[in-house]
């Protein structure tokens, strides 16, 4: 097993990685559960899956498993289902020192994650990521949130969770689309400043999307890594480390809003392409090379992940993807700090950027 410690002030815990966690999964959380019984948010296709697994590793050291099931989808980040989740876990009789679990991909881990952080005040919560995206990123580091019409995310609390399992082998029930949105993330850590690793995702990220154990193994481990390391040295975004794990989101964000936050563009996919655009708009700034930038738009858009703008046929022009970013979680005094790069593994937060430029580019990318 592979064991990532997340150094957070006052509130560390552990990730833990290894094949065949799920069917463990009540033997690790046993030490973290007070009572005889266990809270559970999952999704529909997760609990098709895994719960019949899950509850018996539960069962075997005694722990009942109690179940709510939500519907899949990002459109279950929302107030409606934040409001369900926290009525349920009052009517569980949730305390203060319980840790409820969430068992799921990014959707589930953040709804119940900020749905914890309310209840009695903030309860504790244990993060079992059953996605590529949710293993590799959104299950660590305590950003907890749901979606508002205004934007994705803008609902949202720090709170760290108190155990991650990520067992691999919950990929293999994923549609490879699933995958794909996950290794963009995957991707994202090697352009803010692992450039060895991102030539690790050129040579061996195919065989991670086939499956290969090793492959994924190496790639969810060296990404928590990654981000257990910024988000340690930054929890809640002050200092403006922690600010290059948003590389690709506020193109991507943006991209995700227009589209209606809807499986029309998964959340990964529109970080992919927000990649792509902040390479190339860094190029066309005269920051980094074209040559980096069109290396790094034919790694993601030849592993099947969306490299151009026109691809997703949008009926808008590059001014409303703009207004888009008005609501970025970012904007700092009227004015939005983008992340840009000065070459594969250079990802750097500019405070200077002009949004009427911005526009203008994502014009010329509409059109390409």
């Amino acid at each position: 097993m592979a064991v990532v410690p997340v150094a957070i002030a006052g509130a560390p815990y552990d990730v833990r990685i290894e094949p065949g966690l799920l069917a463990k999964a009540g033997e690790h959380c046993r030490p973290f559960l007070r009572k005889h019984s266990a809270a559970i948010v999952t999704d529909e296709h997760v609990a098709s899956a895994w719960r019949n697994q899950v509850e018996a590793s539960f069962t075997a050291v005694g722990i009942a498993s109690n179940w709510l099931v939500l519907p899949a989808g990002e459109s279950t980040k929302s107030w409606q289902h934040l409001a369900r989740v926290v009525d349920w876990l009052l009517a569980q009789e949730v305390e203060r020192k319980d840790n409820v679990i969430a068992l799921g991909g990014g959707v589930i881990g953040d709804l119940t994650g900020f749905a914890a952080s309310m209840v009695k005040r903030g309860c504790g919560f244990i993060q079992i990521p059953t996605t590529l995206l949710a293993q590799v990123d959104s299950s660590v580091g305590g950003k907890t949130a749901i979606n508002t019409p205004a934007g994705k995310n803008l609902v949202g609390a720090f709170h760290q969770p108190s155990l991650v399992l990520a067992d691999p082998l919950a990929l293999d029930t994923l549609p490879l689309r699933d995958t794909r949105a996950g290794y963009a993330e995957v991707v994202k850590y090697g352009l803010i400043d692992d450039a060895p690793f991102f030539e690790w995702c050129e040579t061996n990220g195919a065989k991670l999307l086939a499956g290969d154990p090793a492959a994924r193994e190496f790639a969810i481990a060296r990404s928590v890594e990654a981000k257990a390391r910024i988000v340690a040295a930054d929890e809640k975004e002050t200092a403006g480390i922690r600010a290059l794990l948003n590389l690709g989101h506020t193109f991507g964000h943006a991209l995700e809003a227009e589209t209606g936050f809807s499986d029309r563009l998964l959340h990964g996919e529109g970080v992919a392409l927000g990649m792509v655009l902040a390479a190339r708009f860094s190029a066309r700034q005269g920051l980094m090379t074209g040559q980096d930038a069109e290396r790094i738009a034919a790694h993601i858009g030849g592993i099947g992940l969306p490299a151009t703008l026109s691809s997703l046929s949008l009926a808008c022009d590059g001014r409303k993807l703009a207004d888009h970013m008005l609501h970025d979680k970012k904007m700092d005094a009227g004015t939005l700090p983008f992340l840009l790069m000065r070459g594969i593994g250079q990802t750097f937060l500019a405070k200077d950027v002009d949004l009427a430029e911005v526009a203008a580019f994502l014009d010329e990318q509409l059109a390409r």
